[in-house]
């Protein structure tokens, strides 16, 4: 479904990305785990369209995609929920929804996966009035997820959805992850929580300072002792 070729992302006079090369098949759940500063996120962004000084090639679906605007990425079927969830805190939980909707033109499509999307997170269903900035961190995750899964995309990217959460609410967006995939859509998911991304994807990537160098089933990397030394602690 995607195939990143030879990526390379420059900042200035920083090689964020040095020829990164990764595939996500169709149905499955993919994840990129590392350190801060590894180039997850330049890799979601760069494949979003969201970086215009990049090399290499991004091809979705068999088209080239590298260098196209956000807005044809999106119409493309590639969605993002980026880091930090970016809700609209002034708008209602049901405004932020359909801003997601915004590139679509079949309003009956919309309001069928309007419906789909709010019994998928009932909490926002209940709280569909309120300002997305009232609600609580977990519930402006789903909030976010929920936005992205209204473009009706095929490939969703996830960047670090259980950032800043509590535990308990780690295993529910996690468990929304694995939902939402079983429902047919591909997961791309940037995460540093590695024992969690790693216990639900089923292919994995190791970014160290923009490179891959490590890959594999994500189950295969639970158990290497290079990956529980580095990202799970023993």
């Amino acid at each position: 479904m995607l195939k990143v070729r030879d990526l390379n992302v420059y900042y200035g006079g920083i090689h964020a990305l040095k020829n990164l090369s990764i595939d996500v098949e169709k149905g499955r759940i993919v994840t990129l785990i590392g350190a801060n500063g590894a180039g997850k996120s330049s890799t979601l962004r760069a494949i979003s369209g969201l970086i215009k000084n990049l090399k290499g090639s991004i091809t979705y679906k068999g088209s080239e995609i590298a260098g196209k605007s956000p807005v044809d990425i999106v119409t493309a079927g590639i969605m993002m929920s980026p880091e930090g969830r970016r809700i609209f805190p002034h708008l209602s939980v049901l405004e932020n929804l359909m801003l997601g909707a915004y590139s679509r033109n079949s309003k009956a499509e919309v309001q069928k996966d309007l419906e789909w999307v709010l019994e998928l997170f009932p909490r926002l269903k209940e709280r569909s009035s309120q300002r997305g900035g009232t609600l609580s961190g977990g519930e402006q995750q789903m909030l976010a997820l929920a936005r992205a899964l209204m473009s009706a995309p095929d490939l969703i990217l996830l960047d670090e959805p259980s950032l800043g959460l509590a535990p308990l609410l780690v295993k529910t967006v996690f468990d929304i992850i694995v939902n939402i995939n079983q429902m047919g859509k591909t997961v791309l998911l940037v995460e540093q929580n590695a024992f969690a991304a790693l216990k639900i994807a089923h292919y994995a990537y190791v970014l160290e300072v923009g490179s891959i160098v490590l890959e594999g089933p994500g189950k295969d990397l639970l158990k290497d002792p290079r990956i529980r030394a580095a990202y799970l602690g023993g």
